[in-house]
């Protein structure tokens, strides 16, 4: 029997999705209206597109790993769960057995996931606080997918 492949959690917000390209799509109307909560804007989550060399990197550690997408959603914004669902069936795949299918999680309380590895650009919602190794993504360490593909690569 083959040995477990280890756990690995990639956040969603800076880090596989570029957030400020939702920002870029918003009416002017909207982006006041939200200007100190944006997250909080209506169907922000739905413009918003990966980052780069994010998919191909996700595709990449799901094979080394079992992979994990771990976000969390604004309280105040129910559209973002909604969103952020759609946004990995979008990039990732929505049919059974693609990459992320049935893997995304959705919590504000990231530190009760138990696996070895998270990679989140923030330490907001329990990120800090994870048990396993937090890799922060955008980093002087790791500003980027190739650092941290290289990184977990070895750790596999």
């Amino acid at each position: 029997m083959p040995a477990s492949k280890k756990i690995l959690y990639i956040d969603l917000d800076n880090t596989l999705v570029n957030f400020q390209s939702g920002i870029d799509r918003l009416t002017d109307g909207v982006r006041e209206k939200y200007k100190n909560d944006l997250d909080e804007a209506p169907h922000i989550f739905s413009r918003m597109d990966p980052l780069d060399g994010a998919i191909d990197a996700y595709h990449q550690l799901a094979q080394q790993f079992d992979t994990y997408i771990l976000s969390t959603a604004p309280w105040k914004n129910a559209t973002a769960w909604h969103d952020k669902v759609l946004w990995v069936q979008e990039h990732l795949g929505m049919e059974e057995g693609s990459v992320a299918y049935k893997r995304l999680i959705l919590s504000h309380h990231k530190h009760l996931n138990r696996g070895e590895y998270l990679v989140d650009d923030r330490g907001a919602n329990g990120a800090d606080r994870f048990e396993g190794e937090w890799i922060k993504f955008g980093s002087t360490k790791f500003p980027d997918w190739k650092t941290v593909t290289a990184h977990l690569s070895k750790l596999a």
